[in-house]
């Protein structure tokens, strides 16, 4: 049986007002398997499940797209990024429309055993994200289910299913996640990656392609109140300006160097969160984390610049760091 409850509720640690608002929506059998699943984990499943979930995040992400950028395969670098680029806005379009919570807003029995946001409030929807689909889920099938796409190799064919697979099931363990959340977000993943990379074949012009695609995430603006959309937004437009102006002005060539691959890596690395840094410094910590539009659009520029940064103009140093011969 589908349950459903659609009232606003205030957060239990008196946070704002409508730090809780959103719609609870389940199968009975969920919140069930849920806290069967969390009782049998024990500390070594809780810590596998943390380990896993790590493959459909931010961090992990950047470094796999910077490796196939910036060192083994550029335009598999780019094709990948512009798949994962669409996920990472259709997804919190579609949380925005269902406006799930997360099941253990609801379900005293289920525990939240890492937040989306480790800096900000378990309770806080604007940080943490609605439910419904899984984003994790979504970027793993898509990053992962892209390999077997542009590498018709077998072991990317099994990466594709048994990534996501153990990335869907950590979420539903860790109690950020319904089962059908993570269903929606595997099918989300595997619409995107077949209509996009088929897209990507067929449109000549990707910057015809890229303006469509950023035409089509953009009404998102109009309702989408949470800090992802925000931050996908500034990612795309980011990464779309940049793969131009490298191909126009920068031209960097891969390389197989170990010690170049992990230099760039590296430098990529300190560039992400350098620039990071150093762009929240003209503001203060309470507009940033305030919800407000003006904050919001912010975040879309810091990470505009951000992938402008890394993807543009940070290749420009290839070559003064170290000299291979790749």
């Amino acid at each position: 049986m589908l349950r459903v409850a659609g009232e606003k509720k205030t957060s239990p640690l008196g946070q704002r007002k409508d730090i809780m608002e959103g719609l609870t929506f389940y199968y009975s059998w969920e919140p069930l398997l849920m806290e069967w699943l969390q009782n049998r984990l024990g500390a070594f499943g809780a810590a596998a499940a943390s380990f896993f979930t790590m493959f459909g995040e931010e961090m992990l992400m950047i470094v796999i797209l910077g490796f196939l950028y910036w060192c083994y395969d550029k335009k598999a670098g780019q094709f990948i990024g512009t798949n994962i680029m669409a996920g990472i806005l259709l997804n919190p379009m579609l949380k925005n429309i269902a406006l799930r919570r997360r099941p253990y807003f609801d379900h005293p029995g289920i525990k939240c055993l890492r937040k989306v946001d480790a800096s900000a409030d378990a309770y806080d929807i604007a940080a943490q994200g609605y439910s419904f689909p899984s984003g994790h889920s979504a970027n793993s099938a898509i990053l992962y289910g892209s390999f077997p796409v542009v590498w018709k190799k077998r072991i990317f064919r099994i990466l594709a299913v048994v990534l996501p697979f153990l990335v869907g099931l950590s979420r539903v363990a860790l109690g950020v996640h319904y089962p059908t959340d993570v269903l929606a977000g595997w099918l989300l993943g595997i619409v995107i990656v077949i209509v996009l990379s088929a897209l990507q074949r067929k449109v000549k012009n990707e910057n015809v392609l890229h303006l469509i695609l950023f035409l089509m995430v953009l009404p998102g603006i109009f309702y989408c109140r949470t800090d992802d959309y925000f931050t996908g937004l500034g990612m795309m437009a980011g990464f779309f300006l940049a793969i131009p102006f490298e191909k126009k002005y920068i031209r960097f060539r891969e390389t197989r160097n170990p010690a170049a691959v992990v230099l760039r890596l590296a430098g990529g690395i300190a560039v992400y969160f350098g620039s990071s840094t150093l762009l929240k410094m003209p503001f203060s910590k309470a507009f940033l984390s305030g919800g407000s539009m003006a904050a919001l659009f912010v975040r879309s520029a810091r990470y505009a610049i951000i992938l402008f940064l890394m993807i543009g103009v940070y290749p420009l140093l290839f070559g003064r760091i170290i000299r291979d011969n790749s």
